[in-house]
């Protein structure tokens, strides 16, 4: 299970330093002032989504005009729902979404999971996640997106008549995989960033689900998650040719897994907004 889950990129690298990992941290950077503004006029909301396993304390974003939007799901890292997950969903709002991002460690603990500083380099800290992250089996992460994207379909600031967006990152890359696929008339694009565990050797591996994706993809990966498995990307290309699916698999040269996150002691802010317009390119290719 660890393997699926966490990659050597997000674990403490002696080469960056002993700093530790900060999850909801003062120093996160502020958006430009173009963006900072289009947030400003966004409605954030803490919301309850009815689970098939109790109820899931999530994250909903929207514009403030009038009107309706294509929504978006987006599935954490291993670190969850957490202040800076919660500013890609305004970010992603802003862009004129209607964006849920939610707890997926709901049937066991209440966002943040965790708080202060967390470094993956202690056996302590990594014991904190790593539990939660094992009930996500294959099943439950197909169990809950069903229940995630009806809630977004629910929503009176949802426009139905367009396609559904899916992104994840870390842990939620597979998530993503089987959203795509399990909700494949509503998801039109789809897109993984530093996704851990995408192709493995066992049934449930997401890659085999491939062939029920209707969805464009864009996968992102990590340049040590590339040099640890260079097999993983040419096994993902070809599922999607062999399922005649329109995909783009990038090897991101010099970021390391997790760079996309604020925070994370591998961010990389270039590499960051690259793969964020590439993602923006996909919504806009795909949902509007």
């Amino acid at each position: 299970m660890c393997d699926d889950f966490i990659h050597q990129g997000l674990t403490h690298d002696p080469t960056v330093s002993r700093r530790s990992f900060v999850v909801v941290s003062a120093a996160v950077a502020v958006l430009n002032s173009a963006a900072a503004t289009a947030q400003a006029n966004v409605v954030e909301k803490d919301v309850n989504v009815p689970m098939a396993s109790g109820v899931s304390d999530s994250a909903l974003f929207y514009p403030e005009d009038k009107g309706t939007w294509p929504a978006v799901l987006v599935w954490t890292d291993i670190l969850g729902l957490r202040s800076v997950f919660r500013e890609m969903g305004r970010r992603l709002a802003a862009e004129g979404y209607v964006v849920l991002v939610p707890n997926p460690f709901y049937r066991n603990a209440k966002a943040p999971v965790v708080d202060g500083t967390f470094d993956f380099s202690k056996p302590e800290d990594r014991a904190k996640v790593m539990s939660l992250a094992a009930v996500l089996t294959g099943e439950v992460n197909i169990s809950d997106a069903k229940a995630y994207t009806t809630f977004l379909d629910q929503q009176t600031q949802t426009d139905k008549s367009k396609k559904m967006g899916v992104q994840g990152y870390c842990m939620g890359g597979p998530l993503t995989i089987r959203t795509a696929a399990t909700v494949s008339h509503r998801i039109g694009a789809a897109a993984t960033f530093h996704g851990g565990g995408l192709v493995t050797d066992k049934p449930d591996s997401p890659h085999l689900m491939i062939p029920q994706i209707k969805a464009e993809v864009l996968c992102c990966v990590a340049d040590n998650d590339d040099q640890r498995d260079p097999s993983a990307k040419d096994k993902l290309r070809e599922a999607f040719a062999a399922a005649h699916l329109k995909a783009t698999v990038e090897v991101f040269e010099g970021c390391d897994h997790g760079w996309t996150v604020r925070g994370s002691q591998v961010y990389n802010e270039a590499g960051a907004e690259r793969a964020w317009a590439q993602r923006a390119a996909l919504y806009k290719g795909n949902l509007s």
